[in-house]
């Protein structure tokens, strides 16, 4: 009967999952748990999402499901006093259901997750922008880019203090993209400027990528976790169009995006019997991601959006504090420098500099685990200056600011 109720609640989970692809901004913490401490959880990785932190930590755990859900919520604003713009982000709710399966055999444990780790996006009101375009409008102005991760993983325990553990990461990402064109089309070809279109995109793809962990538990108040994750190139292809012409114009196209290259390292320290701290370093090889390049078939050109991300190292700290056998309370911070520079800013690709706080909590029972946890992320205020420089067409002028809201629950069942 429990082996049943298991396959059924994974069976519903994929499809599920499957129904609900991109989260829409970057999901900085995977994991109820992960999420309540600040993300520094490649020292401890204690429960199923081990599989993405650090897989060896899976090694020695006991057999479970964890289900789990996160709602991410943006609140972007833009300033442009020069061109009288004082926009808000439409508040969407960007929620993404997670399932993590660990099995244990002795010392070695196989584990599978279905979950989504990364994806960036805004949408803006065309109205609230309308001096962007001269007046010519209102258009949609819209980015989601998502990525679901199908993950088979496996750890063993070699020593009782050593362990090692692999993932393999099956990547489906979705871009959506809606802007004006970037050329003011002459309709009536007299020669004289008409009008900006409306362009819409989609697309999908697929990539592979691998992720390797090590962990060291020194003693029964200290361990270190370390954990590397291969870039993942994925190829999106999809269909451009050009909207509201007397004759809709579309193409198809392919475009690469690229997942950065992950490596982390942490510390989780137990310095009294209930408390537990922990410290990671976290970084990304962002700079791989420098441009999107879509190459339209039918019409025979290609288009860049230049991003020329910097690298990027997260320091994230947690505390958990479990005084007796029911409950559990976390806190935690991390700290998020931007990646990508002035001269490519836009808010169509969001980025800033980030203090974050968060807090959580669990509750034991007999094989139920419940548990909960809030995060709240403080974008600092960027002032960009206008880059007249052709090199730089992204650059969007203003004042840019991002705070996020994230919840998260979820539920760990004990096979």
């Amino acid at each position: 009967m429990k082996k049943t109720i298991a396959f059924l609640t994974v069976a519903f989970m994929l499809i599920f999952n499957f129904s609900v692809l991109p989260n829409g901004l970057s999901l900085n913490s995977i994991g109820t748990k992960a999420l309540g401490m600040g993300g520094a959880f490649v020292g401890l990785a204690n429960d199923g999402t081990a599989l993405y932190w650090n897989p060896a930590g899976l090694a020695g755990q006991n057999s479970s499901i964890l289900v789990f859900g996160t709602d991410v919520i943006p609140f972007g604003s833009y300033k442009y006093s020069a061109a009288g713009i004082d926009a808000k982000t439409v508040t969407n709710h960007y929620i993404s259901p997670n399932l993590f399966f660990n099995y244990k055999m002795e010392n070695l444990a196989l584990s599978f997750g279905v979950f989504v780790p990364a994806g960036l996006g805004a949408e803006w009101n065309g109205k609230d922008v309308l001096p962007l375009t001269g007046g010519m409008g209102p258009f949609n102005w819209l980015s989601k880019i998502g990525v679901i991760n199908f993950s088979p993983g496996i750890a063993y325990q070699i020593t009782p203090q050593f362990s090692v553990g692999a993932a393999v990461n099956i990547y489906y990402a979705t871009f959506d993209l809606k802007r004006p064109h970037n050329q003011v089309l002459d309709l009536n070809q007299d020669g004289i400027p008409e009008t900006l279109p409306q362009y819409s995109e989609n697309s999908t793809g697929t990539g592979y990528g691998v992720t390797i962990g090590l962990k060291y538990t020194a003693s029964k108040k200290i361990s270190f976790g370390a954990t590397f994750r291969t870039s993942t190139k994925v190829t999106m292809s999809g269909t451009g169009e050009l909207l509201d012409l007397p004759a809709q114009m579309k193409s198809d196209f392919d475009r690469n995006v690229t997942w950065p290259m992950w490596i982390a390292g942490g510390i989780a320290y137990h310095p009294a019997k209930y408390f537990t701290l922990t410290l990671d370093a976290q970084y990304s090889n962002w700079k791989a991601l420098d441009k999107l390049t879509a190459k339209y078939k039918q019409w025979a050109t290609e288009s860049d959006f230049s991003l020329n991300w910097k690298d990027a190292t997260q320091i994230r700290l947690g505390a958990e504090y479990a005084p007796c056998g029911n409950y559990a309370v976390r806190f935690g911070y991390y700290y998020d420098p931007a990646p990508a520079p002035d001269e490519t800013l836009n808010f169509l690709f969001p980025s800033s500099t980030n203090h974050v706080i968060t807090g959580g909590f669990s509750y034991f029972m007999d094989k139920v685990t419940l548990e909960g946890a809030l995060e709240y992320l403080i974008g600092a205020e960027r002032d960009v200056k206008a880059y007249p420089d052709p090199l730089a067409p992204e650059n969007m002028p203003g004042i840019h600011k991002l705070d996020v809201l994230a919840f998260s629950i979820g539920i760990t069942y004990n096979l």
